[in-house]
């Protein structure tokens, strides 16, 4: 067991201590048979499939939040960018950067929770890397991961496949994430019982991914719901109509957006699928999603005019949904 309880520039320094930490901590916890933490590189098998790889980074305040923690959110942050590209998330890598000074039974309980996280994606950490800044020089940690899975070959998902008539489906309510994050930081005396939707989406998305008539997936993260029509609509050149009377948004994030300005379909959700689907593929896609346990409901469609997303409100006018300019919580996920 390790002596210390405070990281130390010397555990990042390649030599006795950075290898007591990475082998009583992160060997000790995220250990499989893929992972050698003598090894410089890991060699994967995968089927004959494509072999389909992501990256992302993760710096979320506070680190640990109800519903989950930085170490949960990398894991599934990284499987659902997979998932929604149709693919089975097999691997990861990480990259570890901690602050000196960060107390080292805080990181084993996020390296903890990340070891959890990854046995229920079913997925292996098989390569790392550990590096140490120096005190005032970091957030406490910030993790940066890849994601290795496979995917069938003829499987063809994008966003370019989106066509006019299409139905957009949702998984579940938005806003969850980003007001759960909101609240932990107590920075608006404001207290509440709401999680974080931080969960892998890969049993929501293998139940949609094989029916015809599905276009395409995404996880609506960093900008939310509005920032992923956005996106369908300047890809593609065609208008994205939303109706909020059918986006599931709830009662605490409608109560806390109300208070402090913010909009939910711009906060970040983190264990939510959006789906572009055929118009006769959306009664099937709907139950597929609902059958691994999403709530999942049809919130819009795609028009052929304008190059615009359009709100239908709850009184029965329109209004523009405008992009995002600003970030309006910074350090999100």
């Amino acid at each position: 067991m390790l002596p210390d309880t405070h990281i130390s520039l010397a555990h990042g320094n390649g030599g006795r201590q950075m290898r007591e930490l990475i082998d009583d901590l992160f060997v000790r916890h995220l250990g499989n048979p893929g992972l050698d933490a003598n090894a410089d590189a890991t060699p994967i098998a995968p089927p004959d499939q494509e072999l389909m790889v992501t990256t992302d980074g993760f710096t979320v305040d506070p680190l640990e939040f109800p519903g989950g923690d930085i170490g949960s959110l990398a894991v599934n942050g990284t499987v659902n960018d997979l998932a929604v590209s149709g693919a089975d998330p097999h691997y990861l890598t990480l990259s570890c950067f901690i602050e000196e000074g960060f107390e080292l039974a805080r990181l084993r309980r996020l390296i903890q929770s990340m070891a959890a996280a990854a046995r229920t994606a079913g997925v292996d950490v098989v390569a790392g890397d550990t590096k140490v800044v120096r005190r005032g020089e970091g957030g406490g940690v910030y993790l940066s991961t890849t994601g290795i899975g496979t995917r069938r070959r003829g499987l063809v998902l994008g966003i370019g496949r989106i066509q006019p008539g299409d139905r957009i489906l949702l998984s579940g309510p938005v806003g969850d994430h980003g007001t759960a994050v909101l609240l932990a930081r107590g920075e608006f005396g404001l207290r509440g019982e709401l999680r974080s939707d931080c969960a892998a989406v890969t049993p929501i998305c293998r139940a949609v991914r094989e029916i015809d008539g599905l276009r395409f997936m995404r996880d609506p993260t960093r900008g939310g719901l509005a920032t992923v029509a956005h996106e369908m609509m300047r890809c593609t050149g065609l208008s994205i109509r939303l109706r909020e009377p059918h986006i599931p948004i709830r009662l605490e994030v409608q109560a806390v957006c109300e208070m402090l300005g913010y909009n939910p379909l711009y906060l970040a959700c983190e264990g939510r699928v959006v789906a572009v689907v055929a118009p006769d593929a959306a009664d099937a896609a709907l139950a597929a999603m609902r059958q691994a346990g999403a709530d999942a409901v049809e919130i819009g469609s795609v028009e052929e005019a304008g190059d615009m997303v359009v709100l239908e409100t709850e009184l029965g006018g329109e209004r523009l949904l405008e992009e995002l300019e600003s970030d309006p919580l910074p350090r999100i996920c």
